[in-house]
This record gives C-alpha cells, structure tokens and sequence, in this order.
C-alpha cells in the first residue's frame, strides 16, 4: 500500500505528497497533461520539442541544470503521446531547490531565439539518428500511420516530419507553451523524505503565485473501429526480416485494460510466452518476439514484433503468428498459466514499487487518470481477470481484421528472391 495525501492549490495545480523517511532523498516530479496527441497535424513533435526547450533556461535562471547539481541533485525528462513529465531527485534537506527550479520555468521560460535553435537541432539530430538512421528505427513512424486513419496517434512522439521542427517559428513555440504549461494542467506529486506541511508550505510558496491559465480539455477525434486488415511491405538495409503487427485495443482507464494486458503476456511476455515457445524454441522461425501493449490513455495497441531467422520468409512467419494467435480466440487459457502472468505481472508492480521515483510518476499517472488511489488498485484488478474474459478479450481484440501489419524485408533476403517478385504495399 501506498500511502500519499493530496491538496490542490487556488491556481488549479494539483499536489500529491508521499512521505518515505527511510531515505533521505526526496522526488519532485511535475506532470503535464500534454502529449503529441494534442499537437496541430501540421506542426508535430512540439510536445517532444518542448521537453527540451524546458532544460534551455528561464527568465531569471539562466542554467536550469547548474543549480540542482550544486545541491547534489539530477534531473531528466519525458515524452509520450499522453504526457510530459519531469522529474528531479536531491537530498530532502535541499528539495526547496527544486521547487524554485520548477516553479520558475513553469512561469517564465526564456523563450530565446538562441534556446531554441540550439534544442532545434538536438531534435533534429535525435530525429535523424535515433529514427531514420538506425536500423528498424523508422518503424514506428509507419506503423502509427497504419494503425492510425484518424486518432492523433497517428504520429510518433517525435513527430510526422524533420521539417515540422525545422520550420516552428517562434510565436508557435510560445502559442503551444501557453495552451498547455499552467498550474491548471500539471501535476505535482513530492515523494521521500518530506513532510505534508512542509511540502504544501514550498508548493504554495513557489508554485501559488503563478496564474493558473486555462484547464486543457481534450476534443479528439476517436478512430474508428477497424473491419479491414491492413499491411505494409518495406525494405531497407537492414541485418534480418523483422515483422510487426497490432491490434486495436481498449483505453487505459477501461475496465478490459488489463484483461488485455494479461492477454498479451500470454502470447508474447518473455520466454515461457506461447510465441517464444512455440516459433523461438520449438519451430525456430524467429530469434527474438515479444508481445506487449501500449498502455495508452486513450484506446491503444497490442504489440507483437520478432526478428526472423535467416532464410525464413515473412509470409512464412505470419502465418506461424496467427496460429498461435488463432488458439488464444478459440481455446480458453488454462488456470495454471494465467497465474503464471498474473504472477509475474504482480512482480513487475512491487519491483516497481522499490524505486521512489517510480512511486512518484506513477501517483501522477494515476491522478491524471482521474484517481490517484488506482496506483493501490492495481492488483486486485490483475487478480479479477479470469479465463473466461481473457478468451472473450482475444476475440475481440485478436480479430484479424482488427490488425495492421508491417513486413520489414531486408535488402539481402530481397535480393535472394526471384528478379520476377516484387515487394509491395498494400492498405
């Protein structure tokens, strides 16, 4: 059980104390209710930019980094499409540090021409490294698109297109600032060695006198539900054929969720998973596959993806996927191995727990999904599911014509193929 206390100050910031004396450290995390979901179609990966342009300096502290470490502390950030969140850990006895570091860019971020053409060309690098530069790495800038026909999710956190960061102009940059970075759209959650009284004195000392702005409310458009399989063919010179398929899958905060969360375990979490035993060890048409899900706040994905071995065929692969894909919709799941995931789902909680900073975003999390007290109902919701609702969940989710696929053909298994085939794309 986690213990916390909540108070929300005149501004709107919603605060969230978790005392733990055993340490002497203490957390300071700041949640903001943005993500590239809520960014203009036309000028994406703000969000991501932002996460950067918020380590650039404020108004009155020139170096945002300098000063933490001089008490002792270290910080760190990130980005997803439901999220920006913020984090620094210090000795307690230093933590009104880090409530004058938050509380100031909160309020007066530089916004300097030189700021952000130096955090432009971080992510412009980042972009071209980590995304289209590595092998596999573009995989998701495809993927979304695919899954996606309507939802913002369409789009990767760090955004469509290089050229949409590379073109942001200044009055977008603070347009996107104002929309989204206010006491009414952040949560503050101060975890470890502090005290309630202590911590609500420093929050409405630093963060109290900031005006509140404007409660972001949310007006997506929701994707419709899938009837038509999808996929995608690409090839790149990459070492291996890799293949990737999702299915749609129900919100966070839906009372399926971890019925699905369950559900992908047992086809794909780690190497007792029905898709490591079956196409890693005993058929071996893979080296690695895996199935997770996305976790989403809004309506996300089950994720399968594998790396194949040399000379097997991706159409080969697939169909070795959807049969074992196939026995989850039609046969239930035996007791003995859904408390093997239940298990092991369980584990991945209380080691989770150790970490006072997990502790710390995790309570934000759970605030932003309407009620921090989710975080201590976690388990008893994992130990509800049953068979029978993981069998109905695959039905459901597991449908084939609710999945997009993308098949990664690399160049070499191309090249070894008939000069008659080609490699195409299909939607």
């Amino acid at each position: 059980m986690i213990h916390f206390e909540e108070f929300t100050l005149d501004n709107g910031l919603r605060c969230i104390v978790h005392e733990d004396h055993s340490t002497p450290m203490a957390v300071l995390n700041i949640l903001y209710n943005v993500g590239s979901r809520d960014e203009d179609p036309a000028h994406t990966g703000f969000a991501h930019l932002f996460e950067h342009l918020m380590f650039s300096g404020s108004v009155n502290i020139p170096s945002y980094d300098e000063p933490l470490q001089l008490v002792g502390g270290e910080n760190n950030a990130f980005t997803s499409p439901d999220i920006t969140n913020y984090y620094l850990t210090l000795p307690a006895a230093n933590i009104e540090t880090g409530f004058w570091l938050e509380s100031d860019r909160m309020l007066s971020l530089a916004f300097s021409e030189n700021g952000l053409e130096v955090q432009r060309k971080v992510v412009v690098e980042e972009f071209k490294q980590n995304y289209l530069n590595q092998p596999y790495g573009d995989v998701w800038l495809k993927l979304r698109p695919l899954a996606y026909q309507v939802h913002p999710y369409n789009w990767a956190t760090i955004g469509k297109e290089i050229s949409h960061i590379e073109e942001a102009t200044m009055q977008q940059v603070r347009n996107f600032f104002t929309k989204h970075y206010s006491p009414a759209n952040a949560i503050l959650v101060v975890a470890g060695a502090v005290t309630r009284a202590e911590a609500q004195r420093l929050a409405e000392k630093w963060f109290g006198p900031i005006p509140g702005g404007t409660r972001y409310e949310r007006n997506l458009p929701q994707e419709p539900r899938q009837t038509q399989a999808r996929t995608l063919d690409v090839t790149a010179d990459v070492p291996l054929n890799a293949f990737y398929k999702v299915y749609h899958m129900p919100a966070r905060t839906d009372d399926a969720y971890y019925t699905v969360d369950l559900l992908s375990d047992v086809l794909g979490r780690g190497k007792s998973s029905r898709l490591y035993q079956q196409l890693v060890k005993d058929e071996p048409l893979f080296n690695s596959i895996s199935a997770s899900v996305t976790g989403s706040l809004e309506p996300g994905l089950v994720v399968v993806s594998g790396r194949l071995n040399a000379g097997v065929s991706l159409e080969q692969a697939e169909a070795a996927v959807e049969k074992v894909v196939a026995e989850l919709r039609t046969t239930p799941v035996g007791s003995e191995e859904l408390e093997k995931v239940k298990n092991q789902a369980e584990a991945s909680i209380v080691f989770g727990e150790i970490e006072l900073l997990n502790r710390a975003m995790n309570l934000a999390y759970c605030k932003l999904m309407g009620n921090a007290d989710l975080i201590n109902q976690e388990s008893a919701q994992i130990q509800a599911v049953t068979p029978e609702a993981i069998l109905a969940a695959a039905q459901e989710v597991l449908r084939p014509e609710n999945s997009s696929t993308l098949r990664y053909h690399s160049q070499d298994s191309v090249a070894a193929t008939s000069d008659s085939e080609e490699v195409s794309a299909s939607v």
